[in-house]
């Protein structure tokens, strides 16, 4: 697999679950009709699938799938709720994006 292909899938997954939790959200929460709720639920469903098609076990992609959530949640609050991340976020996301390169990309003997 290369790794454009991984990391798009990384980025798919972390798309259907926040966007599916956010579906859940606006449903549960903020009281909008039942069907946000089971959208929401049908794409969380796919985010659960999604990293099982990356080549590395369950551990280490989950472990590294970790900064890639980090990364899209803070451009899904600044692009969907308008909360602009700060430096600090962005330090702690590019720290967390390295972390994850070394985990799933580290070259392995």
């Amino acid at each position: 697999m290369t790794l454009a292909i991984s990391l798009g899938l990384f980025v798919l997954a972390g798309l259907c679950e926040i966007g599916g939790g956010y579906l859940v959200w606006l449903w549960f929460r903020e009281g909008r009709p039942l069907a946000y709720g089971m959208a929401g639920a049908v794409i969380l469903i796919l985010y659960g699938i999604i990293p099982t098609l990356q080549p590395a076990h369950f551990g280490r992609v989950y472990a590294a799938y970790g900064g890639m959530f980090i990364l899209l949640s803070l451009l899904w609050g600044w692009g969907i709720d308008g909360v602009r991340p700060d430096r600090y976020d962005v330090m702690g996301a590019i720290l967390c994006l390295g972390g994850m390169i070394v985990i799933m990309y580290a070259p392995r003997t």
